[in-house]
């Protein structure tokens, strides 16, 4: 005796399959969506692999003075973590109220971080890493809009034992073949309720 399909219409009989079939789909899709969304959700490169934390001496608020006797304030920085550790940003705000913005990734894949530096008419783009003592030294090129033109340019971070933080800038001067100090400012840690912010 033939099945009692047979009696029923192929129409009839794909919608019923249809029907039958569709709830198991969304159930497997729901599960599968779930499972990506978890183990994005617990998956933290940034936070949990070596390298992304070797700049986390910088991150903070920061008063910025000239790194002598004289301790002339330049002005305030502040450089915060994001998107799960994986980017740090600088914000910085000169006494005379000039600013300049970053960005600070590491990069796992080349095992070097980089800054990408942008201020009004020029901006910085270098990269590097930790010395053997410590220290961020990142090389590159620092761009002049205005005369379009880009010249060698490097930078050093240096960690102090009481907290503080020596940043160290030189730019390559082509008619003497030399490099030349460029900047050089000491980072001093403050609190938000302090004067110079």
């Amino acid at each position: 005796m033939a099945g009692t399909d047979s009696l029923i219409p192929q129409s009839q009989q794909t919608g019923s399959m249809m029907y039958r079939i569709a709830p198991v789909f969304l159930a497997l899709l729901f599960i599968g969506l779930s499972a990506t969304a978890s183990a994005q959700n617990s998956a933290q490169p940034c936070a949990e692999s070596s390298g992304f934390g070797d700049f986390d001496f910088w991150v903070g608020d920061w008063a910025v003075y000239s790194n002598d006797e004289e301790r002339q304030f330049f002005g305030n920085n502040s450089i915060s973590k994001h998107h799960g550790g994986c980017l740090l940003r600088e914000n910085w705000r000169s006494a005379g109220g000039n600013t300049g913005f970053s960005i600070n990734y590491y990069n796992n894949v080349t095992n070097e971080w980089r800054q990408v530096w942008v201020a009004d008419g020029y901006s910085i783009d270098y990269t590097g890493g930790l010395t053997d003592a410590g220290a961020m030294r990142l090389e590159g090129h620092i761009y002049n809009y205005a005369e379009q033109r880009s010249t060698p340019f490097r930078g050093i971070w240096t960690p102090l034992k009481n907290g503080d933080v020596v940043q160290h800038f030189d730019i390559y001067d082509p008619e003497q073949e030399e490099w030349t100090i460029w900047f050089e400012g000491l980072y001093v840690r403050v609190e938000a309720n302090d004067d110079e912010q």
